[in-house]
C-alpha cells in the first residue's frame, strides 16, 4: 500500500487572492446577467459558485477555465487588475499551486521549476520547493522529492518558519519512503509526531496524516499488525474531526485491511468511508474508494458489485479529467472482465490502462496493467507471452520501492516459471521475493 495522498491544498496562504478572485467572479457573472445556477451549469453546483464568490473555497484550474468560458472572458481577468506583467506572475504562481491541488503532477513540476529558474528570494524559493517536493512525490520520484523537500526544510528553518518546515519534513519523509528508505521515513515522521503533540500547530488534520503515513510505512514493510495499530490509534482523533477527514481515516483503514487480506474488514471500513465521502460530496475521494471497494468485492468473488463500483469510479474520474486515476480504474475493469472470461475486453482495457499509465508517468499503474496482461495470457494458455509481460513488469518494478507490487510480480513470475519447468530460475525469483518481504 502506498502512502496515502495528503489532501491537496495550496501550499501558501492565498485567502486574500481567493477573495479577490471571488469578487471578480461575482462582478463578471452579474455583468453577464447570469445567476449562480446558470454559471454553475451541469458541471458544478450553485453552492460551489457561492463559496467561490465569497472567498470560502479555492477554485481549481479546470473551474476557472470553465467559468471564464461561460462568461466569455479570459481566465486571467479573474486573477488581477494590475499590470500585465504582475498579473502574469501572479497567475503563474497560482497556476502552479492549482495544478498541484488538482493532482496534475507533471504540469505542476514544470510550473514550479520555471518559477525557481527566475531566482526568487529565499522566502519564495522555500515555498516553491515545498510545492515541487509534493508534485515530485506524486510522480513517485522520491529522490528528487526528498532533495527539494530537504532544501525547503533548511530554508524554512533558517527563516524561523516552523510550521512550513514541518510540512517540508513530511514530504522529505514521503520521498525517503518512495526510495525504499522506510527506516529514515519513519524516523522523520515520528519526530514530526512528537513536535505536533508538543504543541506545534500545522494543519487541523496533520497529526492524522502523520499517523496514516506511519501506518502505510509499516504496511509497506509487511507489518500489517503495526499498520492497523497506528490507524486504531487515531480512532479517537478521527471522531473529533469532520466527516471528510473521518472518511479519509476509514478509507486508509480499508486499504490496510485489504493489503492484509482481510477483505470483509476492508469492505466494512470502506463502505462506512464511502458513505461519509458521498455525504461530503468529495468526488475524487469517493471515486478512489469506489475503485478500492471494487477490488475487494472482486477478491471475494462478487463480480457484479465490483463492476458497478468500478464503472461509477471511472465515470467520476472522467468528469474530473484525471487520466492518472482513470488508468487505475481501467486496470480494475480489466481484472473484472478477466474474471468473467471476457478475454478480448480484458486485454483492450488493460492496454488502455497501460497507455494512460505511461502517458501520465504512473509507474505503479503501468506495473498493475502489465501483470493483468500477463494473467490474460495465462488464461488463454500462452505462458511464453505471459513470461514476457512478467519480465517487463519486473524490470519496471525496479523503479519502485520494494513492496507488495514488486513481491507479487516476482511471486507470480516464479510460479509460472516453475510450471514451465524452469525450477532454478523460479527458486531465485522466489528468494528475491522473500528477501523483500
Amino acid at each position: 500500500m502506498s502512502i496515502p495522498r495528503a489532501r491537496r491544498r495550496v501550499v501558501v496562504d492565498q485567502s486574500d487572492l481567493a477573495r479577490q478572485i471571488g469578487r471578480r467572479l461575482r462582478e463578471a457573472r452579474l455583468a453577464a446577467g447570469l445567476t449562480q445556477q446558470k454559471l454553475a451549469g451541469e458541471r458544478y453546483t450553485k453552492a460551489y459558485v457561492s463559496a467561490l464568490e465569497n472567498g470560502l473555497s479555492k477554485p481549481s484550474m479546470a473551474a476557472l477555465t470553465f467559468f471564464a468560458e461561460r462568461l466569455q472572458i479570459p481566465a486571467a481577468q479573474l486573477i488581477g487588475d494590475g499590470s500585465a506583467a504582475d498579473r502574469d506572475a501572479t497567475w503563474t504562481r497560482l497556476e502552479a499551486d492549482l495544478l498541484l491541488a488538482a493532482g496534475h503532477w507533471l504540469q505542476a513540476v514544470d510550473a514550479y521549476r520555471g518559477l525557481l529558474d527566475r531566482d526568487p528570494p529565499a522566502r519564495t524559493r522555500a515555498e516553491l520547493l515545498l510545492g515541487l517536493a509534493e508534485a515530485l512525490a506524486g510522480l513517485d520520484r522520491g529522490a528528487e522529492a526528498a532533495a527539494a523537500a530537504g532544501e525547503a526544510v533548511q530554508l524554512f528553518a533558517g527563516q524561523g518558519r516552523s510550521t512550513e518546515a514541518a510540512l517540508a519534513r513530511y514530504w522529505l519523509a514521503f520521498g525517503e519512503y518512495q526510495q525504499g528508505n522506510t527506516g529514515e521515513a519513519a524516523a522523520v515522521l515520528r519526530a514530526l509526531l512528537e513536535q505536533v503533540r508538543a504543541g506545534l500547530t500545522v494543519e487541523p488534520d496533520f497529526e492524522l496524516r502523520i499517523l496514516r503515513t506511519l501506518s502505510s510505512n509499516a504496511a509497506h514493510d509487511g507489518h500489517h499488525d503495526v499498520a492497523v495499530a497506528y490507524l486504531e490509534e487515531i480512532r479517537e482523533l478521527a471522531e473529533r474531526v469532520d466527516d471528510r477527514r473521518r472518511a479519509a481515516y476509514l478509507s486508509n483503514l480499508a486499504h490496510t485491511y485489504r493489503e492484509a487480506g482481510d477483505y470483509e474488514a476492508a469492505m466494512r471500513s470502506g463502505i462506512a468511508s464511502l458513505a461519509l465521502f458521498r455525504a461530503a460530496e468529495t468526488e475524487f475521494e469517493t471515486a478512489a474508494l469506489e475503485n478500492d471497494l471494487a477490488l475487494s468485492y472482486l477478491a471475494l468473488g462478487d463480480v457484479e458489485r465490483a463492476a458497478a463500483l468500478a464503472a461509477s469510479a471511472r465515470a467520476r474520474f472522467e468528469r474530473l479529467g484525471d487520466d492518472r486515476q482513470i488508468s487505475h480504474v481501467l486496470d480494475t475493469q480489466a481484472r473484472i472482465a478477466l474474471a468473467r472470461d471476457a478475454h478480448d475486453e480484458a486485454r483492450a482495457l488493460a492496454q488502455q490502462a497501460l497507455g494512460l499509465a505511461e502517458r501520465t508517468a504512473d509507474t505503479a499503474a503501468a506495473l498493475d496493467a502489465m501483470r493483468t496482461l500477463a494473467r490474460i495470457q495465462i488464461a488463454e494458455g500462452q505462458p511464453q507471452e505471459a513470461l514476457r509481460w512478467y519480465e517487463r513488469a519486473a524490470e519496471l518494478a525496479r523503479e519502485l520501492p520494494i513492496g507488495p507490487r514488486s513481491r507479487q510480480v516476482l511471486a507470480e513470475w516464479a510460479e509460472l516459471l516453475a510450471a514451465a519447468g524452469d525450477h532454478k530460475r523460479a527458486f531465485e525469483l522466489a528468494r528475491r521475493a522473500l528477501r523483500s518481504s
